[in-house]
Parts: C-alpha cells; structure tokens; sequence
C-alpha cells in the first residue's frame, strides 16, 4: 500500500493528534480486561469518547445509535462468532460508511483464520500482542488515509458514482501520497458503471508499472463485461495460479464459467475457494446453489449446513437458510434431517409470519415425499391461506423467491396445477434474467414430471417480456416520451423485473429532466430505483439509473434520497 508524505509515523501522529482526540471508537471484545487495556492505550492519543461492546448484539445496538469513526475488534467473539463475521454484517447491512476504519485484533496465527480475515477487507488488523506505539501507527496510517478518500467515499456511500469518479480525477491530479489507491477506486467505479473500456484502460496503465492482482482483476472484469469471456477466464485463472490467495479470483472464474455454462468447473473453482477461506458464507452459498444445478445434493448438503451453522443467531440469518438445506435434503430423501431443519426454523423464527409460512411450505414437500397426501395438502391449505395474510399485509417483498417457487412445487406434488402454474408464471417474469431462479423453476416441473410444460411455459412468459418491453422503448424513440412512460409504469407494475424497474426508473427522470419536476412522478421513479436496486445492487444498469435520478434532482435542486452505495475491493 502506498504510504502518506510525511512517511515518518511520529511526524504523521503529531500532525493527526488533534483530529484523533475528535474520533468516537467503539471498542470490541468479550473480556472486560481486554476493553480496559486498549483504553488505556487510546487515552495516549487524548481520544475520550470511547464505547464498549462485549457481544455482538451490543455492537448491533451501538452502531445503529451512533456513528463511530473507529471500530478495534477482537478476531474471537461470543458464542463462537467472530470478527470477520461482524464485519460482514455491518457491511452487508450499510450499517457503517466507508469512512469507518475497521481493525481486526487477533492472537489467531492460523493460515485459514489469517486469510478470512484479509479476505474481508478491514482496514487493518493487529496480531496480539502488539504496543500503544503500533497501535498508534496504525490508526494515524488508516486515519489519514480514510481522510485522503473522504470525498470518494462520501459520494460511494450516497451511490452518487459519477461524483464519485470525478472526486478521483480531482485526488489523481493531487498527487498526495495514493495514486495506486486511487487509480484503484477508479477503475472499480468505471467497471461499475458498464464504462468497461475505459476500465481496461485505467487496469492496463497500473500493470505497465505493477503486477499486482487486483489491476488484473479489474482488467478481467472489464473483459467480461465487453462480452471477452474466454479471455476474461483465462486472465482469472493466471490471478488464481500466481496468488492462491487472491480468494476474489476463485469467485470471479466461477461467474465466468457458468456464464459460458460450464456448471462443474465453476463449482470446483468456488469448491477450491471455500476450502481456503471456509468461514466466507456468501461463497458457501453460491457453492450450494451451483451444486444443486449440477445435481451434486450432497455437496449442496454440506454448502447450505455451513451457512446456516455460520448464520445461527446473528442479524445476518433468513429463512432461506434453513429451506435451501430443507429442499436440498428432501430431495436426497433425508427427509427426517428436513423435518428437524424445518423444526428449527419455526422455533427460531416463533412468531414471524414469513418464518410459519417457510415451515408450512416444507412440511407439505415431506409429507408428500414421505407419501402422504392428506397430511401435504392440509400444510398447503395453511400456507396458501398464510401467502394471503402475508399480501394483504404488505408483506410479499419479504417472502423469499425461492420459497414460492418451493410453494408452487407443493401445489404440483398435490395436484393443483393451475395454482402453481399462475404462481411460477410470476416468478418467472420477474426474475427472467436470473439464471438460478429459471433453473430452480424449471427442475421443479421436472421433479413432478410437468418439464414440457415448464418449457412452454418460460418461452411464452419470455415472448411477452419482449413484447411488453418494446412497447414503451419504441414510444420513446418515436418521441412520444410522455406514452413510453406510462407504458413502462404499467409494466413494471404488472412485473416488476429487473429489466422493468430500470427501464420505467430511467423514463420517468428522462421526462422530468425535459419537461420539468413532478413529486409525485419521482417518487414513483425512486420507488423503482429502490426495488431495483433491492434486486441487484451491483448492476451496471441500476447505477446508470440511479446516476439519471440525481442528476435530475440536482438540476433542479432537489434533495436526494440516500439510496446506499456499493463497496468495491478497495
């Protein structure tokens, strides 16, 4: 990492001491002791407003009450939790900006332990035992540097990329200290944006000077997005064989992989991932899924266990976690272990609606997997009923997609066709660009012996996805902007997809960028923006939409709606 001028850590301390004394730090650890002593060590640099948190649950409660600068946490939490899992939810969770400087503290020597922790990015981490002198030096370094990127990451964290893109020019043009960091930030935010040439062009200028892996990352990523994916696969795999533990690497080939339909070999790379690196839940997760479409249960078995072991009892845990084992194990016929999955979840989750509802869906795919048919279609009445309750009060975002497709399956097993045809009708057009929802639909009519009619039934809702899609995008080219947008409000409406929610988001901020504000009109168009971006964050598309809103909201000096930004590598 490039270091700050002056390089001398005394000279940067002494510049630093008045703004570390204005820092609140949130102190991480399950002994008192422990919290006491780095205390102490923070009282040299005259920082007084100091917090503590022996648990998680008390680290969930203090961030979402106050803004800390600096969090110092204890590699080892409670109840066997750790800090790379505390990282990963209040990430996840936007719950800290990437202003906030994040410090693993560990005695954790272990190679697996040690690269989780790199894995996930934290500012820096200390081994125990270590002086208040390093301590010191390592909160100035991450204290300066955080103050050098102050503007990126104030526009990163509102989503505003292109501001974010030009407050890099203006850094690039300083000079001070962080060109690589910058050129960095830079090329991630152009890949970000689908500006994917001029992406390369950032990565290519880096590696003419440094080898380093994450140029190469970024220039791999900007050849997938130009559509180069054997090129693409072949520059991710170099990065895997020359730094094994570029672990982004492993997940990177596997997305290319199974973009160019090469199933097996991406679930051998995030297989190879996930061995190195097995306390990553999110890659546990893609493991099973890749599993499952390749019809490897028992691999999936084990991906899914981990991740809901890995989720028990933290903020991050969702009913997914629990039927994706269920499913996976139904299927395998452990229908007894599915039965005890499913017990879990309606003790974990007493009293959610969402969490009965997953639990009456499982039970009626056992019981009809067990062969009994009366005891599957009486759970399904009482999910059906449930689904209604869930609806009606507002609560259908909630519900996890796969379990309705789960629900329709159970509507097949006992006979009721049409219900399940309407149902898996939907899901499929709000998700046609989801390879893994289309592949988890179409093998559930393939495990009731309706493949036919899945496929009839994709290719129609497919047809009317372009029909109704066209409809508004040939309005618009027309000139008739004011008929597109309506045209596309009644789609994204009727299927609120991906495709839908970008298109009426971009039509309805192109209309009042012309022809003038509309507060009920943008409210409708950041409602979109929101379900869009709940969808896929990281697309291409939903940040050219999200650029459009506030590009018009800025030209009439509108105050803008905080949607959230997305942190890249850097």
């Amino acid at each position: 990492m490039s270091q700050p001028d002056p390089a001398s850590t005394a000279e940067l301390l002494h510049s630093l001491s008045k703004e570390l004394a204005l820092k609140r730090v949130l102190l991480v650890d399950r002994h008192a002791s422990a919290r006491n002593s780095l205390r102490m060590m923070l009282s040299s640099l005259d920082i007084t407003t100091v917090h503590n948190a022996g648990s998680t649950i008390e680290v969930l409660r203090q961030v979402k009450a106050n803004r800390f600068d600096i969090i110092l946490s204890d590699f080892i939490l409670d109840d066997g939790r750790d800090g790379q899992q505390l990282l990963e939810e209040l990430r996840q969770q936007h719950l800290i900006s990437l202003s906030t400087i994040f410090i693993i503290i560990t005695s954790e020597r272990s190679y697996q332990n040690v690269v989780s922790v790199a894995e996930l990015g934290p500012d820096d981490y200390l081994i125990k035992p270590f002086t208040a002198e390093q301590l010191q030096g390592r909160l100035a370094r991450a204290v300066y540097k955080k103050k050098f990127f102050g503007q990126v990451f104030g526009h990163l964290d509102n989503g505003s990329f292109v501001q974010a893109l030009a407050a890099c020019e203006g850094l690039i043009a300083r000079d001070g200290g962080f060109l690589y960091d910058t050129l960095r930030l830079k090329g991630e935010i152009l890949n970000a944006l689908g500006r994917y040439d001029e992406a390369q062009a950032v990565y290519q200028q880096v590696l003419e000077n440094r080898m380093v892996p994450w140029a190469r990352m970024g220039l791999a990523i900007a050849l997938r997005g130009q559509e180069q994916l054997p090129e693409a696969e072949a520059l991710g795999e170099s990065i895997v064989e020359d730094f094994p533990e570029y672990l982004a690497a492993y997940d990177f080939v596997a997305g290319v992989r199974e973009e160019m339909g090469k199933l097996t070999e991406a679930q051998e790379m995030l297989q190879l991932a996930a061995s190195i690196s097995p306390k990553n839940s999110t890659r546990q997760r893609m493991v099973g899924d890749v599993a499952v479409r390749n019809d490897d249960l028992e691999a999936a078995e084990k991906a899914y266990g981990k991740v809901l072991d890995r989720h028990r009892g933290s903020s991050l845990m969702n009913v997914d976690d629990y039927t994706n084992l269920s499913r996976v194990m139904i299927d395998r016929g452990h229908t007894e272990g599915a039965k005890k999955i499913t017990q879990e979840l309606r003790r974990d989750w007493r009293g959610n609606k969402q969490g009965e509802f997953a639990a009456l869906v499982m039970e009626s795919l056992c019981a009809e997997k067990e062969g009994e048919p009366g005891k599957a279609k009486q759970a399904l009445e009482k999910a059906l009923v449930l689904q209604d309750t869930l609806h009606a009060e507002g609560k259908k975002s909630g519900v996890s997609q796969k379990l309705t497709v789960d629900l329709a399956r159970a509507c097949l097993a006992t006979g009721d066709e049409a219900t399940a045809q309407d149902i898996l009708r939907k899901v499929a057009a709000e998700n046609h660009e989801d390879r893994s929802m289309i592949a988890h639909i179409q093998g559930v009519f393939a495990k009731t012996g309706k493949e036919a009619a899945g496929q009839a039934m994709l290719a129609q809702v497919g047809k009317e996805i372009v029909e109704l899609n066209n409809r508004g995008v040939l309005a618009a080219r027309s000139g008739d902007l004011e008929a597109s947008v309506q045209m596309l409000i009644e789609a994204a409406d009727s299927v609120p997809n991906l495709q839908f929610l970008v298109n009426a988001t971009k039509a309805i901020f192109t209309l009042l960028e012309r022809k003038g504000w509309n507060e009920g009109m943008a409210d409708r168009g950041v409602r979109y923006l929101q379900l869009a971006q709940a969808k896929d964050m990281r697309n291409a598309k939903v940040m050219s939409a999200r650029e459009l809103y506030q590009r018009a909201a800025r030209k009439y000096g509108i105050t803008i709606v905080p949607l959230g930004g997305v942190r890249g590598e850097a």
